[in-house]
């Protein structure tokens, strides 16, 4: 009978170019080396799709099947599934190991052949489930186990020139995006034919600027009227009308970096009312990204924010917290919540983070000026100030539309 393993290497073909350079992927492995010697760990399992990618490149697809990262004092290995054949040795910095579906646990047969047995093992508490956990203990032994969930995520808040360089280029596309949805704006038009005209744009313009990329997971959330009032709600067929409130969302993914584009627009006119509203969160808008810059902590931008909302009785309608973290994240997996503007964050601001700025105000429908209004820019900490990558125009003036 042919021979069945539990694990093996199946490096076929060429390593592919990868969104950095070598030395990118070998500085982060080297803070993270650093956090193994703080806290005493001899290896770190990682199972995070945010965590193997920031350390190796990879960006693996579950489909119900564990993925990891083992890094050693001298090793950087990824663990994926047969399914995926040679793809993730191609998309990875490093070695690659596939384990097999011959028999149960041979991922975790896998781990330890690169981790080893009765050391101490880092391990993402934020991720790693109470099962995966009992099979982590049951195969490496660990002397103890220590959560490196919070001082990786530390690591991944604070970004590199290259990284900064890719979200740029992330936020033009972004802008293709919001130019295309503009363009498809018209009373009758079903909101899933402006979000489809949004999401073509931007993968056309990813493929045409990163020809050695994998394209997935860009999209766009485009709502109407009603459909406003939540910041994440679904695309549906509700067709536009005259005068309807409209938030554009465009999210392009690029080498599991992410970016949004979000703006408030109206078609063909805006009421009183609701001009009113949305002046008011532009206004808050800008105020808050004057606020942004090294030393300052986000709570205390927070909390301005608020006041000015206040003071012009609508903190009421907020919904939410007025920005966060931007990076190797999407909404599925990566985010940075030690990096957002909430008040109960006090993280300092530094240059070379990526933060957005993007105050919503939702009134019910039953109010004048009804509906969801946001704005949102992304914008890099620098030594003065901060630098906004976001280009796209907000405001009445150029987003009254079709």
């Amino acid at each position: 009978m042919t021979s069945r393993p539990e694990f093996y290497r199946f490096h076929n073909g060429e390593k592919a170019p990868l969104p950095f350079a070598h030395f990118e992927y070998e500085a982060r492995l080297a803070g993270l080396r650093a956090i193994m010697a703080e806290t005493g760990a001899g290896a770190v399992v990682f199972t995070s799709m945010h965590n193997i990618a920031y350390y190796s490149g990879f960006l693996y697809c579950a489909f119900g099947r564990p993925y990891g990262l083992v890094v050693t004092e001298t090793d950087c290995v990824t663990i994926s599934a047969g399914i995926d054949a040679g793809q993730p040795w191609r998309r990875c910095f490093c070695d690659n190991i596939t384990y097999t579906d011959w028999q149960r646990d041979n991922f975790w047969r896998a781990v330890e052949s690169v981790a080893g047995e009765g050391k101490v093992v880092g391990y993402e508490g934020d991720h790693l489930t109470l099962m995966q956990r009992d099979k982590l203990e049951d195969f490496l032994k660990p002397v103890t186990m220590v959560d490196l969930a919070a001082a990786t995520m530390r690591q991944r808040m604070r970004k590199s020139a290259a990284e900064i360089a890719l979200i740029r280029q992330c936020t033009q596309v972004a802008d293709v995006g919001g130019y295309a949805i503009r363009d498809a704006v018209r009373e009758g038009t079903r909101e899933i034919d402006v979000a489809m005209a949004g999401r073509d744009a931007m993968e056309i313009e990813i493929a045409k600027r990163f020809p050695d990329a994998e394209y997935r997971d860009s999209w766009v959330w485009f709502q109407s009227g009603l459909n406003t009032d939540g910041a994440h709600n679904p695309v549906t067929a509700r067709k536009l009308e005259r005068g309807d409130i409209l938030s554009l969302n465009a999210f392009p993914m690029i080498s599991a970096y992410y970016v949004a584009l979000e703006r408030t627009m109206f078609v063909g006119e805006v009421d009183d009312a609701s001009l009113r509203i949305w002046q008011a969160n532009i206004a808050a808008h800008e105020y808050g990204m004057s606020l942004l810059k090294p030393g300052v902590s986000c709570a205390e931008v927070t909390h301005k924010i608020n006041t000015f909302f206040e003071e012009r009785d609508l903190l009421q309608y907020r919904t939410f917290g007025y920005g966060h973290s931007f990076g190797i994240l999407s909404h599925y997996y990566g985010r940075e919540a030690g990096l957002e503007l909430r008040e109960d964050i006090d993280t300092v601001l530094e240059p070379g983070m990526v933060i957005s700025m993007e105050p919503m105000l939702t009134l019910g429908a039953d109010q004048p000026g009804a509906g969801g209004y946001r704005e949102h820019d992304i914008l890099v900490i620098t030594e003065d100030g901060n630098d906004n990558i976001t280009g796209y125009p907000y405001g009445p003036d150029f987003n009254v539309v079709g």
